[in-house]
């Protein structure tokens, strides 16, 4: 969550053409493992449960993950395209096909269209059952392969696909196929469906090579720096880097599975009492609704700086960002203070109903 409030707050930055191209690299282009490695965390929680599940329904697997995912995900769409006929007071966006097109791509605000993944990956556990029992006979080997053809695969759908053919339907499910693709991230899901169900051997071998996956992630680090400023000093824009160097490019799966194992070592050994943890644990807890708030939040501010003609400075984007969060934040502890007695509201936003126990 923390990293994908930094990709949009590094757009937002873009206003300022004389932005610091030093923070931007951190905002946006070192932030974009936190797209992948969401997917991670949604396999290791969903096979790490499953793992003390005596029987698995796939109906009543999916009728619980459906609430958490799209009851929210189309709540929340309703209300981006609602706000968006309050601004400009046009109702397009609700004529048929352009409502489908919307809810079906995520279209009515930019960070929903991972909802629409997520709900792919929900729908097709069985597949990925069946997967990870292959994956285990040999997961060394079968997750090297894997990663080899998930490089591949990212890299040709990246740069070399076009949406150019005769067909419409075609053309718009390769327009939008960073909507709903999921196939742009089955390495990292079956590498956290992986790690869960072999929880004690994964993480022996984390806290036993710790200096090699520190130095993975160093080499990865680097070279996502030297990738992007080679592509400043060639006449590259900013925007134009963004636009190369994301998660999907060959040195994005990398820096992503190096961030992924980086931080997996590092909160393994972390102490329930360090201040990293108490300081991550709430946020960790609204971090969904902060995720899905944080446009609104994140547009007025930028409306307000506007209107008194603010330049993004490195220090007031550094406020920008810290600004939304903080309020972001206070929305959510508010929904879900409403929701013990609301419970409505908290199903439709957050996609769980708290009971109000005294």
């Amino acid at each position: 969550m923390l990293g994908v409030l930094g990709i949009h707050t590094g757009a937002y930055s873009l206003s300022n053409p004389t932005i610091n191209k030093h923070l931007f690299i951190f905002l946006e282009i070192l932030s974009r493992f936190s797209v992948p490695i969401f997917f991670f965390v949604s396999a290791f929680g969903l096979f790490m449960s499953e793992k003390s599940t005596i029987q698995y329904s796939y109906w009543t697997f999916i009728r619980r993950r459906l609430q958490t995912v799209a009851i929210p995900y189309l709540a929340w769409s309703f209300l981006y395209m609602l706000h968006e006929t309050w601004q400009t007071g046009q109702t397009e966006i609700w004529h048929t096909p352009l409502v489908y097109k919307y809810l079906l791509f995520g279209l009515a605000s930019y960070q929903l269209y991972f909802l629409v993944l997520l709900i792919w990956f929900y729908t097709l556990m069985p597949l990925w059952r069946i997967l990870l029992r292959h994956v285990l006979l040999h997961p060394v080997r079968n997750l090297l392969l894997i990663l080899s053809l998930q490089i591949v695969v990212n890299y040709a759908s990246s740069y070399l696909l076009e949406p150019n053919y005769c067909n419409q339907h075609i053309n718009t499910a390769i327009e939008y196929r960073f909507s709903f693709w999921i196939i742009h991230y089955i390495f990292i899901f079956l590498l956290g469906g992986v790690c869960a169900v072999r929880w004690n051997i994964f993480s022996n071998l984390i806290r036993k090579n710790k200096f090699l996956i520190n130095i993975f992630f160093l080499l990865t680090v680097l070279g996502m720096m030297y990738y992007y400023y080679g592509l400043l000093a060639s006449g590259f824009t900013l925007e134009e880097t963004v636009n190369t160097i994301h998660q999907l490019s060959p040195i994005g799966v990398l820096y992503t599975l190096a961030v992924t194992l980086f931080m997996c070592r590092l909160f393994n050994s972390l102490s329930p009492k360090s201040s990293i943890h108490l300081l991550l644990s709430p946020l960790a807890k609204y971090s969904y609704p902060i995720y899905l708030v944080h446009p609104f939040i994140m547009e007025y501010s930028d409306i307000f700086l506007k209107q008194h003609n603010i330049i993004m400075t490195e220090s007031i984007t550094i406020l920008f960002y810290i600004f939304s969060l903080a309020v972001s934040s206070f929305f959510a502890w508010t929904v879900y203070q409403a929701g013990r007695r609301l419970p409505l509201v908290s199903l439709l936003l957050t996609g769980s109903a708290p009971t109000n126990r005294l």
